[in-house]
Parts: structure tokens; sequence; C-alpha cells
């Protein structure tokens, strides 16, 4: 994905949505369908030395309420407990999510290097926060991790942001092979 400079009137926007002057901006990673800055990737070390290990940060007020409202519906247990599945599908989540977790670490580090193995989202044994996951998932392109892929469809479907928060060719929910039913207690 092709990740932008920010220019001053990205600034002023992610300001707006955030409630606070963005801190640590390195590049705009992912811009709406709608023109919107969305995701942040920022510093692993703000501009005092404050340790950031959040590589990409969502911003957009649509993704981050409806992230919040994915978490209220318990998909994080739900895609936890397939995480922990003592099966072939359990096992190659497993290896998917260790690989977006080591991809995280490498292009953070190739940053600066914090010299810790922490990623973001609980990566890679627990999922623990779906706004990391979207951001993620949002700034590298579908492909790079799963449960990112997965969180950006169900944000897509549920949230009714498909074409205008979330690009209109984001693989869906029946192209991943999962439902609102069994995403998360009352998305469908």
């Amino acid at each position: 994905m092709q990740h932008e400079s920010p220019t001053p009137e990205d600034l002023a926007t992610v300001a707006d949505q955030l409630g606070r002057v963005p801190r640590g901006v390195l590049a705009i990673a992912y811009r709406t369908p709608d023109g919107q800055p969305a995701v942040l990737k920022t510093a692993p070390k703000l501009d005092d030395g404050t340790p950031f290990p959040t590589l990409y940060y969502l911003t957009d007020p649509r993704l981050t309420a409806e992230a919040s409202r994915l978490e209220v519906a318990q998909v994080m247990k739900w895609m936890e407990s397939r995480l922990n599945e003592d099966s072939d599908s359990g096992e190659a989540l497993r290896k998917d999510y260790l690989a977006a977790h080591e991809h995280y670490l490498a292009k953070r580090n190739a940053i600066e290097d914090l010299g810790t193995d922490f990623s973001g989202g609980g990566m890679p044994e627990r999922v623990k926060c779906l706004h990391v996951l979207i951001a993620y998932a949002l700034a590298e392109g579908p492909g790079r991790v799963r449960f990112g892929d997965e969180a950006v469809a169900l944000a897509a479907e549920h949230g009714n942001l498909r074409g205008a928060a979330i690009p209109a060719d984001w693989p869906t929910l029946e192209d991943l092979g999962i439902t609102l039913d069994e995403a998360g207690e009352g998305l469908a």
C-alpha cells in the first residue's frame, strides 16, 4: 500500500478526528474512499522520546466507533477462541497471526527499534484490540493479517461502511467464510 506524507490539511483533519494534535505522524497509511485520512503511520518514539509502539493508528471516527461496537459484541473473544482451537484451522490462524506480528515488528523496527517484541492488538497470542487490527489491515491491504481482514469486513457490513470508510473491493464476509451471526453477540 502507498503511504502518503501528511499535508497540513490532513493533520488538521486528524486533529479534529482525535480532538487533539496528532503526535509522531510519519505518513497517512490509509485514506478512505471518500478521501479522509483514517490510519496514521506513527513513529516508534514520540518527539519527547516516549515509546509509542503502535505503528498504525486508527483515526477515522466511523471506523473507531465501529471497532468499539465490534469489541462490545465480543468479536475479540470469538477470534481468540478460534486462535486457540486445537485444529488445522486454529494452527493456520496461529501461523498467520505470528507472521503478521513478525511483519509488524520488522516494519516498526526498520524505523526505530524499541528493543521489545511487543507489536499490537495482542499479537501473536491474544486478540485484544480491533482498532489496531483494523488499522493494520487497512494500512497493509488485504491478506497481511487474517483477523484484521475479518474485522474490516465485519465493520464494512455491520457498520455499512463499504465504499465510504472501507474500500468497496475489500473481501466480504462471504469471501472470508464468516458471518455476522457467528462473529459476535447481536451483530446480525
